[in-house]
């Protein structure tokens, strides 16, 4: 599993990179936009794209694929499952 401190969300536009990294470390659900990124569903989030992320779909790809978590991305009930563990955070919640 990737270490929280060496995912590159710089691919990511500025104002996206918040709620994907809450996302990805705490578990919070993101946006429209970015909930259909993790659920794999590109359609759907082409179509709630905004100016900038319509030409990023191939990027946001590339950051599922090769930055994040396997565990956090691809159905819905992966993402639901993320949530409620937590997210990246969410063991060590539970320790401390």
């Amino acid at each position: 599993m990737p270490e929280k401190d060496k995912i590159n969300y710089d691919m990511l536009p500025d104002y996206m990179r918040r709620g994907a990294r809450l996302y990805v470390e705490d578990g919070v659900i993101p946006g429209d936009f970015l909930t259909y990124i993790f659920k794999n569903d590109f359609v759907h989030a082409a179509c709630h794209a905004d100016d900038v992320n319509k030409y990023l779909l191939f990027t946001y790809a590339g950051f599922l694929y090769n930055e994040v978590p396997s565990g956090c991305w691809g159905s819905k009930t992966k993402m639901l499952k993320w949530n409620k563990e937590g997210g990246l955070n969410g063991p060590e919640k539970a320790q401390g």
